[in-house]
């Protein structure tokens, strides 16, 4: 029996979380509830084969048949990557035109389809990861400007970064944006969302700290924002509002590190996302320098959600762009809370529902009254979502129907400290080998427990 030990996990209605939520373009969402993005790090990886590399695979296409049966109102996919040599991770899916194929349009076709099974709006998530693509993948991706990333985040190194120049970034971003986004469209998703966070390549080009451009993309806050403004004009181009066909980002609330961008920053950034049309703006914030995913405060740690405080203070500038708040929300009574006090109108959850894939239904339906409490170290970020990296590995493993239709097939439950502590002893082994392979340049293996 899994645990539920929560707190703030009192008994309170929940049918605030069911309403829709409407766009300015008309198309709704039959609730408040957003499947953030999650890394699975499951695709093929080919740099050789451009037509093999970044293509989704059968494990991810289980893991969203049973997120797609898990009455999401929005699901975003993973991070899917718009240059293949320039990902977050080796395994990323990927798009782009010189590995087009009819093999990767219908995987995409079959993947939107998975995700709207139950009613849910299909979103993609395009990225470029810019300086945080691993070493062994590319030594020497491309930035907004040559600051290289020191960071032990995922146990790698990153390389030393080739700063844009003018005319590479319309060649080398926009243009890869825009031709990925069309194909989202083409392939039947209902939108796209740029990640404008986490310090991946967009979040490069806004944030003081690794930008440090002298031409139109540096300086002032216009400036430095002006590659996502470019981006979205270039799409809009392509496909206009009058399609239904969305476009959010992603964006940081606050960076928590010396010369990041502010709240003052961010409340800037998201007036000019409302003036310019975005759809839905998803709040988060951190790097992998600072990555932030833990509560530094007890106000903040009483309300579950890490940003919400940040959130509350630029929500006000929103009045046609929906606003949805992700990280830390793992009980009903705080995902109302925040609602109720207008810190955001739709719900993310992340690693909550690699352990429940169906969570928003049964809070839907009345059944839980939070999320399953693990016993990880809450403000342990790593390895919590080392963590949910293998239940998403465990959930690709069966289709809904090779798993009779239980969602949570197979999957660790770790509100069980003896799942943490065997876990914890294969995290040890992962990390020896993972570091074993990228010394001889091998792709890393994800953590596998309870084969």
């Amino acid at each position: 029996m899994s645990l539920r030990r929560f707190q703030n996990a009192s008994t309170i209605p929940s049918e605030i979380l069911g309403d829709h939520l409407k766009f300015r373009n008309g198309r709704e969402t039959q609730n408040r509830f957003l499947k953030a993005a999650l890394t699975e790090i499951l695709s093929t990886y080919s740099l050789e084969e451009p037509k093999k590399h970044g293509l989704p695979t059968e494990s991810i296409l289980n893991i969203y048949d049973k997120w797609g049966n898990g009455k999401f109102g929005m699901i975003l996919t993973s991070n899917v990557l718009v240059d293949p040599k320039n990902l977050e991770a080796a395994g990323n899916a990927i798009i782009f035109q010189e590995g087009e194929s009819l093999e990767r349009r219908a995987l995409f076709s079959h993947w939107a389809k998975l995700m709207k099974k139950d009613g849910a709006l299909a979103v993609m998530q395009l990225s470029h990861a810019g300086r945080q693509t691993p070493e062994f993948v590319n030594p020497t991706p491309w930035s907004a400007s040559d600051i290289q990333l020191v960071s032990a985040a995922r146990n790698t190194t990153y390389g030393k970064p080739n700063a844009l120049t003018t005319e590479q970034v319309k060649t080398e971003v926009v243009d890869r944006f825009v031709y990925a986004a069309k194909y989202a469209y083409e392939c039947g998703f209902d939108g796209v969302q740029l990640h404008g966070a986490h310090g991946y390549l967009l979040s490069q080009f806004t944030s003081p700290t690794t930008n440090k451009r002298t031409d139109k993309y540096g300086g002032t806050i216009e400036n430095r924002q002006r590659i996502i403004l470019e981006i979205y004009d270039a799409i809009r181009a392509e496909i206009p509002p009058s399609t239904g066909f969305l476009v959010g980002i992603k964006t940081n609330s606050v960076e928590f590190q010396a010369e990041g961008t502010t709240l003052e920053d961010a409340i800037e950034m998201c007036t000019v996302y409302e003036n310019k049309g975005f759809d839905f703006v998803e709040l988060s914030g951190g790097t992998y320098e600072k990555m932030l995913f833990s509560y530094e405060r007890e106000s903040t740690k009483k309300r579950e959600a890490f940003f919400v405080e940040f959130a509350e203070q630029i929500r006000p500038v929103f009045e046609k762009t929906v606003v949805y708040l992700t990280g830390g929300f793992r009980t009903v009574n705080a995902m109302v809370d925040a609602i109720s006090k207008n810190a955001t109108q739709g719900i993310g959850l992340g690693r909550p529902i690699t352990a429940e894939p169906n969570l928003p239904k049964k809070i839907l339906e009345g059944s839980v009254g939070s999320a399953i409490q693990d016993c990880f170290d809450p403000n342990d970020m790593s390895t919590s979502a080392l963590a949910s990296g293998t239940q998403m590995e465990q959930m690709g493993r069966n289709s809904m129907i090779a798993s009779q239709g239980d969602v949570m097939h197979q999957i660790t439950d770790f509100s069980q400290a003896e799942s943490v502590k065997r876990f914890s002893d294969a995290m040890l082994v992962h990390f020896q080998q993972a570091q074993q392979d990228i010394e001889h340049g091998k792709r890393p293996k994800p953590i596998v427990i309870f084969d």
